[in-house]
């Protein structure tokens, strides 16, 4: 009997593939078989994370790509097209929230400057819409294909002091379930969307929010955060592997349109 999680001879193009999580994801499909474009808007980024994978007996290709400009994209999927032929997964993974669309002490909700709340908007929502448009047009064409968002648990529950980013995950699960149905309905039941909501995870990105500067120890929000999961620690990428093997593989080949929480049972908790 095939194994249902098998995912070698495939190839996945990964935006934000240069972060830690989206590298990490990289790294393991790789390990898995599977051929990697490491798309990030920082070339280096790229590179590092695809020269790990090669130095490691993989294939991966670094593509500098802006995830925000079509020309970009279609440029990108032409170099996926010449050095790895098909694209089988499109993993978005570009993303993230800034300090200047978050309230703090020194910034109010009625101060935060509508750029910065259109650029977290932008990044994280349009990021995701783009590159569905550009490399979801070339699963139509091959008749099958799984597209794999990255939103957050807060698509489900909003949280504190950053509702840029909140808003924007919770379009990305919307959008989800929307282009989940548009694929099956007008194109091919072989073309999945599905999405990770990953809780909290201590990156660079939210390090700012969660530890203090000073002494590395937690904030009183990283603090809370803990109280309120109940296994008690903060996320790895690790952590989101094993979904990600799953919602891609011929196992999850009835599975669209979802979003699934990977949160240390942080979205089961009351409190009390």
């Amino acid at each position: 009997m095939q194994n249902p999680f098998d995912l070698s001879g495939k190839t996945a193009v990964i935006t934000g593939g240069g972060g830690v999580l989206c590298g990490g994801i990289a790294r393991h499909l790789a390990e898995r078989g599977v051929r990697v474009a490491v798309l990030d808007l920082k070339q280096e980024a790229a590179e590092t994370c695809a020269k790990r994978i090669n130095d490691a007996g993989g294939k991966a290709v670094a593509i500098a790509a802006n995830v925000l400009e079509r020309q970009s994209l279609d440029l990108a999927l032409d170099r996926c097209r010449q050095e790895l032929g098909r694209v089988d997964f499109l993993i978005n993974g570009a993303g993230g929230n800034h300090p200047s669309a978050t309230t703090r002490p020194d910034l109010s909700f009625f101060d935060i400057p509508i750029d910065a709340f259109n650029k977290v908007m932008s990044l994280n929502l349009v990021g995701t819409v783009l590159p569905s448009m550009v490399f979801g047009k070339l699963m139509v064409e091959q008749g099958e294909g799984v597209i794999l968002n990255v939103a957050s648990m807060n698509a489900f529950r909003p949280l504190t002091r950053i509702p840029a980013y909140s808003a924007a995950k919770a379009a990305v699960k919307n959008f989800t379930e929307w282009l989940a149905v548009h694929m099956a309905q007008e194109y091919s039941p072989k073309i999945r969307v599905n999405a990770i909501a990953p809780g909290f995870m201590l990156t660079e990105q939210n390090r700012f929010l969660l530890t203090d500067k000073e002494t590395g120890e937690l904030t009183a929000r990283g603090k809370s955060i803990i109280a309120h999961t109940p296994m008690g620690r903060f996320g790895t990428d690790d952590d989101i592997l094993g979904t990600v093997v799953w919602l891609l593989s011929p196992a999850a080949a009835f599975i669209t349109g979802i979003t699934v929480p990977i949160d240390g049972g942080f979205s089961a908790f009351s409190g009390v």
